[in-house]
């Protein structure tokens, strides 16, 4: 049996076990960055292509790119569904400018106390009456959009088919994201 020396553990050293940096290379390594060029002049680069890169992307949400567009509109699907929205008029396109018009009218104060509730339950009537319209159009709308996507791709349609074309057939037309890419009045299948 061999024996071997047990090996003490090293005595830690006094100090650090290196020289004290100067102080003119500490404050060199302050003020340049130890990692990037942080110079005006990178600065004003990196903002231009970060730019660029955004209107790029822009461009191509608004014009349909696959590569641009969030997961929620991305496939051949949901472009089919927004044609199939885009391609006709929609009630929910009247939601901002009613909204706008009730605000409006509803702001009037008549003397006349029977006249100021006439004119209160009128712009009621007619809000609930356009939120109804908007969703029996945005169920017609849903439905539409479904069969058109079932009869060009039999199987399976996407789950949210038909909420997707609902919502944005209530968006204004000139607001919608992606742009519109078919003209109203095209017939889609």
């Amino acid at each position: 049996m061999s024996t071997t020396p047990k090996q003490q553990p090293e005595t830690p050293k006094a100090g650090k076990g290196r020289p004290t940096p100067a102080r003119k290379q500490q404050e060199l390594l302050r003020k340049k960055p130890v990692v990037g060029n942080k110079s005006p002049e990178a600065k004003r680069a990196a903002k231009r292509a970060l730019s660029e890169e955004r209107a790029k992307a822009r461009e191509g949400l608004a014009n349909g790119e696959d590569r641009y567009l969030t997961s929620r509109d991305r496939g051949p699907q949901r472009k089919l569904a927004r044609d199939v929205v885009d391609a006709r008029f929609t009630i929910g396109e009247l939601v901002l400018p009613m909204l706008f018009l009730v605000i409006i009218v509803s702001s009037i104060r008549p003397d006349d106390p029977q006249l100021d509730l006439t004119i209160q339950l009128g712009t009621l009537v007619a809000m609930w009456g356009l939120f109804v319209a908007i969703g029996i159009d945005g169920y017609i709308i849903g439905r539409k959009a479904l069969k058109v996507v079932e009869a060009k791709y039999p199987g399976k349609a996407e789950k949210g088919l038909r909420w997707y074309a609902a919502m944005r057939s209530i968006q204004m037309r000139g607001m919608r994201l992606p742009k519109p890419q078919v003209k109203r009045g095209t017939k889609i299948l």
